[in-house]
C-alpha cells in the first residue's frame, strides 16, 4: 500500500514539471516574439516617415510636368508625378494598416507573456 501511494506522487510531481516547462516555453516564445513585432513596427513607422519626406519633396515641385524617375533594379524609369503621388498614398496606407496589425499582435504578445508569467508565479507559491 506505500509503494502504491508514492507512484501517484511522483505522477502528479512529473505532470507539475511538464506544466511549468510548458508555461515557461510559452513565456520565452512570446518575448522572442514581441521582441520581432516591435522592431517591425519600428521598421514600419520609419517607412511611413520616408514615404512623407518623399511626398513632401515631390509636392515642391515647381509643375506636374517636372520628369520624375523611379528606381527599379538597377535603371530609372520616366513616371508621371500624379502616378508617383499616388503609388505613394497606397503604400503609406498599406504601410499604416500593417502597423495597426502589429500593434494587435503585439497587445496579445504581451498578455500572452504577462498571463504565462502569472501562472509560473502562481505554480511556483503553491509548490
Amino acid at each position: 500500500m506505500y509503494v502504491f501511494f508514492l507512484k501517484p506522487f511522483s505522477l502528479i510531481q512529473d505532470k507539475q514539471i511538464q506544466l511549468l516547462t510548458e508555461i515557461e516555453t510559452r513565456a520565452l516564445i512570446s518575448q522572442q516574439q514581441l521582441s520581432v513585432v516591435k522592431s517591425q513596427i519600428t521598421t514600419k513607422q520609419r517607412d511611413i516617415r520616408l514615404i512623407e519626406l518623399t511626398s513632401t519633396e515631390l509636392s515642391s515641385l515647381p509643375s506636374t510636368k517636372t520628369p520624375v524617375y523611379e528606381g527599379v533594379g538597377k535603371m530609372f524609369v520616366l513616371e508621371t508625378l500624379p502616378n508617383v503621388q499616388k503609388r505613394l498614398g497606397e503604400e503609406k496606407g498599406k504601410t499604416e494598416n500593417e502597423i495597426v496589425d502589429l500593434k494587435k499582435r503585439l497587445h496579445y504578445l504581451e498578455t500572452t507573456y504577462k498571463n504565462a508569467n502569472d501562472h509560473l508565479d502562481k505554480i511556483l507559491q503553491r509548490g
